[in-house]
């Protein structure tokens, strides 16, 4: 009774691939897109190939911290054993504030896609209050165990992928083979190329689509046999979501080009939605509008569990209230972490404000996983399984590509990790006791 509190060990390698797809599909792939070709036009196709460059490298880092310490929490546990426990204070930080701006931009974003598919006028006020209606209904899914949530996100990651799968089937029914050369043939890449801060901004903005996989190391406590288990969930997660995403986008700029895709992001926020009315195929579009929906309450329901779990393991470690680690005797959770995730993203959701949160998270997410590469770096030759190369790369990529994103952006994001640290010092035993 006097030992640290534990969570059970419920998960496979399937079910934290199924973990990582249903935190990956959602609000990157039906949104982001169109987002990053408003700045980069064709070339979102190459800002996605180049982001799942940086996604790999981040995630081969991962993989292995994960293997070698399979505890909850990522990167913030990651950088207290291996670099420093302020370093991983600043990754936990980063992480809550980041990804909560996440899960409100989802679960907003779920709310106005489905006014949209039911055609029904979309008030700020209408979608705030669905928003927090679907956000209180999944915070009592999570809090009730690990399996029950994962079961639900088998089904939504499911109809997700069918989704996703005709639109990209059906899309290339429909594109003019004679425009193809003009929306995404070499010299349209070319002309992205020749734009590098635009390129750059957009695959910062590309890089958070990916960065569900994280989810997998953050549940690392509840997976069975960790160091072979997470390693081969996170590899796996990768490959599915780069070709689903490179394929959407491709599929996308071919039917309608570039300028029309982002015109849809920015005028209903919906864009494959948009995309898919103009198929020979109608019932396309409502498809994609349900799988947007289911997807968007995915990535909202694997943030809940991944967010939870870094606030369980800080207040574990002492750097926040200690109320936070209690774990919930008969389904195992740690619900009160759950409950304060819940909350804080609901502040969020208040706000109503989706345009900046997307670019906000691209800044504080780089900034996190170029501290997950440092303390992969760390790591001794018997414990490294991947070249040390690749982490090097890995945090080159991450601290470049964060400050291509505006300059206000990631000044604000600077003043909240330097306040969040001066909380810590104030407020923390952990942090007064050094």
């Amino acid at each position: 009774m006097g030992g640290p509190a534990e969570l059970s060990r419920a998960l496979g390698t399937w079910g934290a691939v199924w973990m990582g797809l249903g935190s990956i599909l959602g609000t990157g792939v039906f949104v982001s897109l169109g987002i990053a070709a408003d700045v980069v036009g064709s070339g979102v196709v190459l800002a996605v190939g180049l982001a799942a460059l940086v996604a790999t490298a981040n995630g081969l880092s991962s993989a292995q911290l994960a293997a070698v310490h399979p505890v909850s929490g990522g990167t913030y546990a990651y950088g207290r054993r291996f670099l420093h426990p302020t370093a991983g204070f600043a990754a936990g930080w980063m992480f809550l504030v980041a990804k909560s701006a996440s899960a409100a931009t989802a679960a907003l974003g779920c709310a106005g896609y489905l006014f949209h598919a039911l055609g029904q006028p979309a008030s700020q006020a209408g979608r705030v209050g669905l928003a927090l209606t679907l956000l209180l209904g999944l915070t009592l899914l999570v809090a009730r165990g690990l399996t029950r949530s994962n079961q639900a996100n088998v089904a939504i990651v499911s109809l997700t992928l069918l989704s996703l799968g005709c639109f990209v089937g059906f899309g290339w029914t429909n594109v003019e083979a004679s425009l193809l050369p003009e929306r995404v043939g070499g010299e349209a890449l070319f002309a992205a190329a020749s734009t590098p801060a635009a390129l750059l901004q957009a695959t910062a903005l590309m890089f958070v689509a990916y960065t569900g996989y994280g989810r997998i190391a953050t549940l690392g406590e509840e997976v069975r046999a960790p160091a072979r288990t997470i390693p081969r969930a996170i590899v796996a997660t990768l490959l599915v979501s780069m070709v689903l995403y490179v394929s959407v986008s491709l599929t996308a700029v071919a039917v309608v080009g570039p300028t029309t895709f982002a015109e849809a992001t920015r005028e209903v926020a919906a864009p494959l939605e948009v995309v898919a009315r103009t198929y020979r195929q109608p019932w396309v579009s409502g498809l994609v509008a349900i799988g947007a929906v289911t997807a968007m309450a995915g990535v909202l329901l694997n943030l809940l569990l991944g967010l939870s779990r870094v606030l369980f393991a800080m207040a574990r470690d002492g750097e926040l209230p200690r109320t936070f680690e209690h774990v919930h005797e008969a389904t195992r959770s740690p619900d009160r972490a759950i409950w304060a995730v819940g909350v804080l993203i609901g502040g969020l959701v208040l706000l109503g404000d989706v345009k900046t949160t997307w670019t906000f998270s691209a800044f504080t997410v780089l900034i996190y996983y170029g501290l997950t590469n440092l303390a992969a770096l760390r790591l001794t030759s018997a414990q490294r399984r991947f070249p040390r190369w690749i982490s090097a790369a890995g945090l080159v990529a991450c601290l470049g590509l964060a400050f291509f994103v505006p300059w206000r952006v990631w000044a604000v994001g600077l003043g909240v990790l330097a306040g969040g640290l001066v909380v810590r010092q104030v407020a923390s035993p952990v942090a007064r006791g050094r």
